[in-house]
């Protein structure tokens, strides 16, 4: 390439990586730093992340540090060294994010919220995880992770369709020309079995260089008699074409043959107290003879990055997904237990679904100098389709199947025996088309990001249903335009410091028509952020502050004069908070994160007893703490050592805010030791333990008085990887 892409490490990053005292693989040039061996003075070129990496905030190869905004970055060694098996876990640590909102057995979606508002849609290397509203959301796997990016507030402006609380972009594994190879084994709480590989380096002496990645997991589920089973194969190829021009091919095929459980649990019993006791945080309610959860995910895609000149280069991202998801499942009456108060009645249902999409991003980017100003200017165009076709089918008899929570049956159904009073069959056909453009100005110590994008957004629903024999069909058309804007400003101290402000905009798509007939425009979100950013001179330490203010408005609420009837859109959320990020290190040994959030969640209109309220899963505050410590020397050298806690507060039982879900506090703990300190035969051999909710303190998660669900029990891992 004509120029190297050159990076400032970010704040978070130049944490993690004096947590775990190891460089990140930067290309070192300067002075090091005596705890990481890393550059403190020099700005570096980091390569482990790919010449075509783009960071989330701007889309850009530019400093993450220089944008008026909250960001965060975990990467990969964080990753290994808690031990994490879904992004959902991964994120336990990120300020602003709650996550696991559907407790500790329900692991085959990576559901979160972020700054209060729920998200279902992750984006894998700068591109979206198409999903279809249903069951079939796509999971990448942590092992095919280096790093994850949480872009916090409104993000519209380069993506398109999000929620307004923010977004979570995964950052994949890509070649690189230095050979190294790794494997590693695991095993652990409920009988864990894993085996997982990364091999990468250059192709003999060609232009070629390769990666490949794998993973078989299995073990059981915490919930009784359920299972969990994981292969993931993970190739990809850089070509140097020219000079110039890059191309990067990449496949990702996951196949989950049993993903665990996805029922819920009623509030007697577990949050609140039961006069026949307290179920088990393995308590299932379903039945062995009717719950499945069978997945299978490919993923297509390339990149093409062509330098024009030195100033000016062209990046086009491509992704195909073709995923299929089939499920046998029940739920709980939402009235909650029977009259005897011991059992509960249910329905059966199963969901057969596939899902096809592509999704395509052209970006053009280049640096303008006019007189003392420097713009990096980003022209773009993103395209994404998604076709999905879900069955659907409901043995909606009067909740007839009943179980007794306290003594449950697992084997009380037969599965030939169900009749299927309901079933509908759904065509979901989703287009999108995005123009954007975004110049990010830097005078002197001013940084100055401006954008704007407009969007065009259209969907056809089609759903031909019976019930108890009587047949009906039904269309839903959505057309919709939207046009969104950021803007913000960031003064860069000499002391360190750098406060901003900003303000961002988001949309999504809304079906459905209102009483006149008319279609629904989409639920917009503004948000306004002041913060202030600090790092030294030694990156020794690094903090963020931040104030938000989101208002969701335009949500869709009932006529209160004919609640059956067409919807409302008069809805608004508002969310305003702090968020505190802070990275120290102490010692040469020592290195500590230190995270706290506090938010202020309400609806504000609505026209059905809601306004007032707090949506469930929103707790106040949350705070956590990571301490790292590495001995050197001694007979523990070779030896680190991490220790995590984790609080967060409590949350509303249901949406009219009857109760509350307790707050907890969880305490994990790392160990690793480096094997060479045994003998020089071992070098690059490494054993490690990881263990989560340490002291097995139970804890919970509520959507209302019938649906709560069990957090994570302790779970020990022990694993042994070598690296070559």
């Amino acid at each position: 390439m004509p120029f190297p892409i050159i990076y400032k490490r970010t704040a978070l990053a130049s944490m993690i990586s004096t947590i775990l005292y190891q460089p990140l693989v930067y290309a070192e040039q300067g002075t090091t730093n005596n705890a990481t061996g890393e550059s403190a003075e020099e700005v570096q070129t980091m390569t482990v992340l790919g010449q075509a990496y783009r960071n989330t905030a701007t889309k850009t190869s530019l400093d993450v540090y220089e944008t008026p905004q909250a960001i965060s970055v975990i990467d990969a060694e964080m990753l290994e060294q808690r031990d994490v098996s879904s992004v959902a876990e991964a994120l336990r640590y990120v300020p602003g994010v709650n996550t696991e909102l559907r407790g500790g057995a329900v692991t085959r979606l990576d559901l979160f919220n972020i700054r209060g508002f729920d998200n279902y849609q992750n984006f894998y290397d700068g591109l979206p995880l198409m999903y279809n509203g249903w069951n079939l959301q796509p999971q990448i796997d942590p092992v095919m992770l280096e790093q994850i990016e949480v872009f916090k507030g409104p993000t519209s402006v380069l993506y398109g369709s999000t929620p307004p609380g923010g977004m979570v972009n995964m950052i994949a594994k890509s070649p690189q020309r230095e050979a190294k190879h790794g494997i590693s084994v695991k095993t652990g709480s409920y009988q864990r079995k894993e085996l997982m590989f990364d091999s990468t380096g250059q192709i003999a002496q060609s232009n070629l260089a390769y990666r490949v990645v794998g993973l078989v997991r299995q073990k059981e589920g915490q919930a009784d008699t359920s299972e969990e089973e994981r292969w993931v194969f993970a190739p990809s190829l850089d070509w140097q074409m020219s000079d110039s021009t890059l191309l990067n091919v990449n496949m990702y095929y996951q196949n989950d043959p049993s993903a665990g459980i996805y029922t819920t649990v009623p509030a007697a019993g577990s949050v609140k107290p039961h006069p026949m006791g307290n179920l088990s945080p393995s308590t299932f309610l379903g039945d062995e003879n009717w719950n499945t959860y069978e997945r299978e995910v490919l993923l297509l895609g390339y990149k093409l990055l062509h330098d024009l000149n030195d100033n000016w280069q062209f990046l086009q991202n491509t992704r195909y997904m073709d995923a299929s998801a089939y499920q046998e499942n029940m739920y709980n009456n939402p009235a909650g237990l029977a009259l005897d108060q011991s059992t509960i009645g249910r329905h059966a249902y199963l969901t057969d679904e596939t899902s096809n999409s592509l999704a395509i991003d052209n970006q053009l980017s280049g640096r303008i100098a006019v007189g003392e100003m420097e713009h990096h200017l980003l022209l773009g165009i993103d395209y994404q389709a998604l076709s999905s076709d879900v069955i659907y089918k409901d043995t909606s008899d009067g909740y007839s199947l009943m179980v007794d929570v306290f003594q449950p049956n697992h084997q009380a159904i037969d599965r030939d025996s169900l009749t299927f009073n309901y079933g509908s069959d759904v065509k979901l056909e989703t287009r999108q088309l995005g123009f954007y453009a975004q110049d990010q100005m830097r005078f002197n110590q001013w940084v100055v990001i401006a954008g704007v994008r407009y969007d065009k957004f259209t969907s056809e629903t089609k759903a031909n249903s019976v019930y108890s024999g009587n047949a009906s069909s039904s269309r839903d058309k959505v057309d919709q335009d939207n046009l969104s804007f950021r803007v913000g400003g960031l003064y860069e101290f000499n002391n360190g410091f750098a406060p901003y402000i900003s303000y961002a905009e988001s949309f999504e798509p809304v079906s459905g028509i209102d009483k006149a007939g008319s279609g629904f425009d989409p639920t917009t979100g503004h948000q306004w952020e002041a913060g202030l950013k600090y790092s030294d001179e030694s990156l020794a330490h690094t903090a963020n502050l931040a104030v938000f203010h989101i208002t969701k408005e335009d949500s869709l609420v009932s006529d209160p004069n004919n609640i059956y009837g067409p919807k409302m859109q008069s809805g608004e959320i508002v969310s305003k908070g702090v968020e505190f990020e802070s990275q120290h290190e102490l010692t040469d040994n020592l290195g500590i994160a230190l995270n706290y959030t506090w938010i202020d969640m309400e609806i504000t209109k609505d026209t059905t007893g809601l306004q007032g309220k707090t949506p469930v899963w929103v707790p106040e505050q949350t705070a956590s703490l990571w301490a790292n410590y590495q001995f050197y020397q001694g007979a523990l050298s070779g030896t680190q050592i991490g220790t995590g806690l984790r609080y967060v507060g409590e949350t509303q039982m249901d949406s009219m805010n009857t109760d509350t879900v307790p707050s907890y506090t969880l305490v994990d703990l790392t160990l690793s030791y480096d094997l060479a300190n045994v003998s020089t035969s071992l070098a690059g051999a490494k054993a490690s333990l990881a263990a989560t909710n340490l002291l097995n303190k139970e804890y919970y998660s509520c959507y209302d008085q019938a649906n709560c669900w069990f957090g994570e029990e302790r779970s020990v891992e022990a694993s042994v990887s070598l690296t070559f």
